[in-house]
């Protein structure tokens, strides 16, 4: 059985003393539902790994029921290979070489935004923040940074996400992910 190396990106977790998630017990967590490889990344709910399953909505299914099941709460989690994390790297439409990492962020999607959510969004009006859809993930450019970001918060709004499971990283983190799914 070939296995694969997969990202799982986990939503809302050790902010602000809520959801608490150590890391040790995130590794122990998919090492339990039989991955290998298990590393984290940050406190902030970024792990690698490699399975066999090939469906990377299951995975993301069955990390939410252990998690919940370990810790006692329900944290959203998205599951992407790493073909897809080098993807959205490859395609980012800022010079992400030239910008600082806290500056270009990337908003990973459980599906597809469709242009209808962002309808009503004054895009110029935010300007110099920017932003681009890409495959299931939005790329935003907040030059003072996500915490200050605008453009950020109004992204993040139910006309626009809901429905969708999303989370944020910002491109350092996104780069650290591509490497370290890199077969």
């Amino acid at each position: 059985m070939t296995k694969k190396k997969y990202a799982a990106l986990l939503r809302g977790i050790n902010v602000g003393g809520s959801k608490k998630v150590p890391m040790a017990e995130l590794r122990s967590v998919l090492e339990g539902l039989g991955h290998g490889d298990v590393q984290t990344y940050l406190q902030s709910g970024n792990a690698v790994f490699t399975s066999g399953e090939g469906d990377p909505v299951a995975l993301a299914r069955a990390l939410e029921a252990a998690i919940e099941a370990h810790f006692g709460f329900f944290v959203p989690c998205l599951v992407v290979d790493g073909d897809y994390l080098r993807a959205v790297a490859e395609a980012c439409p800022f010079p992400a070489a030239e910008l600082e990492g806290k500056q270009l962020h990337a908003t990973f999607c459980s599906a597809q935004p469709g242009p209808e959510r962002f309808a009503a969004l004054d895009a110029p009006a935010f300007l110099p923040e920017e932003y681009r859809v890409g495959d299931r993930v939005l790329y935003l450019y907040a030059p003072d940074g996500l915490g200050r970001s605008k453009l950020g918060e109004a992204l993040a709004r139910p006309a626009v996400v809901k429905g969708l499971d999303v989370t944020t990283r910002n491109w350092n983190t996104v780069a650290k992910l591509v490497e370290l799914t890199r077969a």
